[in-house]
């Protein structure tokens, strides 16, 4: 049976980069548990102490139960080096080739401009003449990069 898991992202704002990666992969803010009206009633129900409330939604889950549970982890360092891993959010038919080029490079720009608009940055375009590839590289709004393709 293979492992379950949750990814887990370091950050300075966690429900910033929730509301964000929510909006970002059809993800929904992740309720507290049953029984507690908040995150913070759960966090002190567990014996937290209060440098700990206040942090808002900092995960989120799929509504469809396929994809892991996304947590972000309060760190009060900011990220000062590349990611050793990152997302690859695939919205051009990635890996299938079926549809031309022209038309999947519009998806992966319609994508990359919805995600702008939700504070990430274009950071470049990876696209050679003669390659059946496009893909664009972008960072979310604390940094952390991830391409669309």
């Amino acid at each position: 049976m293979p492992a379950r898991f949750q990814l887990v992202i370091d950050c300075k704002d966690p429900e910033l980069l929730a509301r964000f990666w929510a909006a970002a992969l059809g993800y929904v803010l992740e309720p507290p548990p049953e029984g507690f009206a908040t995150w913070d009633d759960w966090r002190r129900d567990i014996g937290l102490p209060d440098s700990e409330l206040g942090i808002g939604a900092d995960s989120i889950i799929d509504p469809r139960g396929d994809g892991p549970r996304i947590w972000f982890h309060v760190m009060p360092d900011a990220k000062v080096v590349k990611n050793r891993l990152h997302l690859d959010i695939h919205v051009s038919g990635f890996p299938s080739r079926s549809d031309p080029l022209a038309t999947r490079m519009q998806r992966v720009d319609a994508e990359a401009r919805r995600l702008t608009d939700l504070g990430a940055t274009l950071t470049v375009v990876m696209s050679a003449d003669g390659l059946d590839h496009y893909a664009v590289g972008m960072k979310d709004p604390e940094g952390n990069e991830f391409d669309i393709n």
